[in-house]
């Protein structure tokens, strides 16, 4: 999935505050060394490993997150 498209997705899910949270995996599970973030989900690894354990508050500020790290300029 392409940085925009994930923002995209990124905006709606933080946008709808009811109903179940989806996970922003999109199974292209590769770290980037330099930023420290899946290549996929731009989750750090501390984000996916607790997915999981997170209420819905908390998933969706991993997706406000992840809204800001998919429109970042990439060198």
């Amino acid at each position: 999935m392409a940085a925009g498209e994930l923002a995209r997705l990124a905006r709606v899910v933080v946008a709808n505050a009811a109903g179940d949270v989806p996970s922003p995996c999109v199974s292209v599970c590769r770290m980037d060394a330099g930023r420290g973030l899946c290549v996929g989900c731009c989750r750090t690894l501390q984000e996916i490993a607790g997915w999981s354990q997170m209420d819905d508050a908390a998933k969706r500020e991993v997706w406000r997150k992840i809204v800001q790290r998919a429109e970042e300029p990439q060198p």
